[in-house]
């Protein structure tokens, strides 16, 4: 039996820590079977050849944009039954002026009031990726996210209204996702600006599972 693929293409702004972040998960899938492409280029997503092996792919780009054969080769995939996984900018705030690429991972980045918050992200779905894991305590940034109805939203982050806000009551944003798109899958964890962040175990825990429920 041939082991599974796992792409992991990287890059865009360098405050997400995009080489740092992607390194720390590459053992872990190496221990799950997979072998392991990894990318600096999106043109990665133009490979037809290479795109038809991935069963997962690892997305850490933040901002940026996107060329249409690129992301017809994504979307390719992962309706053709890849998994499209990721966390913090690199999934949800890549390729802002692609409607696209944002109808297909079901969320976008809005803001993150206030920078660095300690803040907590209750767990609210009954689902594989959080079984056993109940609410826990960060201090990063607070992503609010636009999503839609078609997410199964695992846990949520709740924004207050601080004086001077222009919202005047707090505000409920998804904080980890999932989703089917065609026969693929996709899974987000809104947390996650630095490596420490990833290294909290909780957070550590629902990527890693997210990143193998959302595996072909």
């Amino acid at each position: 039996m041939e082991p599974r693929t796992a792409l992991v293409v990287r890059g865009g702004w360098e405050g997400h820590q995009p080489v740092e972040a992607t390194d720390s998960f590459l053992p872990f899938l190496i221990r799950a079977g997979f072998e392991t492409v990894v990318s600096d280029s999106l043109d990665s997503y133009a490979d037809a050849g290479l795109m038809r092996r991935a069963d997962l792919i690892v997305q850490c780009w933040t901002q940026g944009s996107i060329e249409p054969r690129q992301l017809h080769g994504l979307r390719t995939a992962v309706e053709s039954g890849a998994g499209l996984a990721g966390w913090h900018g690199g999934i949800v705030d890549s390729f802002r002026a692609s409607a696209d690429y944002l109808h297909l991972v079901g969320g976008q980045f809005a803001c993150h009031p206030g920078g660095f918050v300690d803040y907590t992200v209750e767990v609210t779905g009954c689902h594989p990726v959080v079984a056993g894991i109940g609410a826990f305590g960060v201090h990063t940034e607070q992503y609010w996210v636009l999503s839609d109805a078609r997410n199964e939203v695992l846990a949520t982050t709740t924004l207050p209204s601080r004086q001077g806000d222009p919202w005047d009551a707090p505000v409920t944003s998804p904080a980890v996702w999932t989703r089917n798109w065609g026969a693929g899958r996709v899974f987000v964890c809104t947390v996650g600006h630095r490596t420490a962040d990833l290294n909290v175990p909780s957070v550590r825990t629902i990527i890693e599972r997210g990143m193998m429920w959302a595996s072909r």
